[in-house]
């Protein structure tokens, strides 16, 4: 931290810069150009919204008379953005990456309980199949039994089944003729655990071709689900939350959208694929969770967040007749770490700057003066208290600084990245920071340059891919343009 004595020294140099209207960082000069303080706080989650569109959602479904049996498993599907219905195409960026695990691949008939039995097989006896959500596909079991055994394992195989739906289907020609098992004993397999009160599919369609023909009609419909369920799988570049009791309410807010199943990996990709906020930058958080309405599987929030939220903010058990289960939630891992430089303090003081902190070194070439550095004072900073400076903070010269994370990255070969921060250049003025600029290094090699010029706070990213304990640093400004950097993380794409 420089000294009290070069606080003094520079003391009539600070002086006459004033009278020149430019009083440099060092002396806690104040920006040319002053812009409202970044509300961080200023997007809350939008529970009402959420809430209404889950009254509205319309996703669930079942297996159809004329889909053939063994289709792969439903992909995971966008239902909803932010209160805005979309029509459930799956998407590629979700389709691509795995489904939900099945942590019980090795499940035996004990393993499953009954939830609710069929109403009879007695040649009166009518009954109906499942409508719910997270439904995957379905399959045909020897109808020489009531096949429960066959069926339980065919959930086993079936990634993210943890619910089937056995029954029989009369009157389907596809069933008893087309398809290669000649059964019309249909096994259905759901993502999610349904009741009886869903039984909501009766047939009643005429599949001869004839307006006459006789209509389908359901027989002897039981629901089995597992006895346990494991937790998902942590996506790649997030760590877990402690499991919430509540959805999060929490600022940082950047929306949400409705999955067709509960789907962490989905839920990630979305987050990771966010366009970045313009105060917060890139999502880096998000809360999933499991809307139930009347006591009914209804839709999966995935709300995203630039803060990440914690448990304090789990507050939202629902509302009305919506209640929030199995609630979730996973932050972004960044490898760098202090990346606001907020560890820089002041031993109480408002305002102070170095060359060195824990995390950070910043350099200068030869001859050159605090060419970059790191400043403790909130005017300087994006967010906290702390920001870097590139550029003389003194005015001694015009050389560029250099400003390198203090370690190698915890990072692996061959996994993409993206570097981000905020960038400002409006400290000296319109003409005084014509010649701002930013280059950044990985592993020592440029990877790409900014040239703002005079410049209010702007995120900026670039995607590598990592070669394993990687490097990063950042060189630029040449005073009087003074180029400020904040708020940089490294995290997997």
């Amino acid at each position: 931290m420089p000294s009290l004595t070069r606080f003094l020294a520079f003391s009539t140099v600070a002086v006459s810069l004033a009278d020149c209207g430019l009083i440099y960082p060092a002396f806690q000069g104040v920006p040319a150009s002053n812009a409202d303080p970044y509300n961080f706080n200023g997007t809350s989650t939008d529970a009402n919204s959420i809430a209404s569109t889950a009254f509205r959602v319309h996703q669930k479904s079942g297996a159809t008379t004329n889909a053939p049996p063994n289709l792969p498993a439903a992909n995971t599907t966008v239902t909803a953005v932010d209160g805005d219905m979309v029509i459930p195409v799956s998407r590629r960026s979700l389709s691509s990456i795995r489904t939900i695990d099945n942590d019980m691949s090795r499940r035996t008939n004990s393993d499953y309980e009954q939830v609710f039995g069929g109403t009879g097989t007695e040649s009166e006896d009518r009954d109906a199949a499942i409508i719910g959500t997270a439904y995957l596909t379905y399959t045909l079991v020897s109808n020489s039994t009531y096949n429960v055994g066959d069926c339980l394992a065919f959930c086993d195989a079936t990634a993210g089944c943890v619910f089937v739906n056995l029954y029989y289907e009369f009157n389907n020609e596809m069933l008893d003729h087309v398809y290669s098992q000649h059964s019309n004993l249909k096994c259905a397999a759901y993502g999610d655990v349904h009741s009886a009160e869903e039984k909501l599919n009766f047939g009643g369609q005429s599949l001869s071709g004839t307006s006459d023909g006789p209509l389908t009609y359901i027989q002897q419909s039981s629901g089995w689900t597992s006895k346990s369920f494991g937790d998902p799988s942590t996506p790649e570049g997030y760590d877990p939350l402690p499991d919430l009791g509540g959805a999060n309410e929490a600022p940082g807010y950047m929306g949400f959208v409705f999955l067709n199943k509960y789907d962490v990996d989905a839920c990630a990709a979305i987050c990771n694929a966010q366009d970045p906020d313009d105060v917060g930058g890139s999502c880096k958080y998000f809360n999933i969770w499991r809307a139930v309405v009347d006591g009914v599987p209804t839709t999966y929030t995935c709300a995203l967040y630039y803060i990440p939220a914690d448990t304090s903010t789990a507050i939202n058990y629902g509302q009305g007749n919506l209640t929030v289960t199995q609630s979730r939630g996973y932050k972004r891992i960044t490898y760098v770490l202090d990346g606001g430089f907020e560890d820089y303090a002041c031993d109480g003081l408002s305002f102070c700057y170095t060359d060195t902190t824990a995390g950070w070194l910043a350099s200068s070439p030869k001859d050159g003066y605090y060419d970059a550095s790191i400043f403790h004072y909130q005017p300087y900073a994006h967010s906290g208290e702390a920001v870097a400076l590139l550029g003389s903070a003194t005015g001694h010269d015009n050389y560029s600084g250099m400003l390198t994370y203090g370690s190698s990255l915890s990072t692996e070969a061959g996994v993409r990245y993206v570097i981000e921060f905020f960038h400002s250049s409006f400290y000296s003025g319109r003409e005084g920071e014509v010649d701002a600029f930013v280059e950044v290094y990985w592993n020592g090699s440029l990877i790409g340059t900014i040239r703002p010029g005079y410049s209010q706070w702007k995120y900026y990213k670039f995607e590598v891919v990592g070669q394993g304990n990687d490097e990063l640093y950042f060189r630029g400004g040449k005073a009087p343009s003074y180029d400020f950097i904040d708020d940089i993380f490294v995290m997997q794409t």
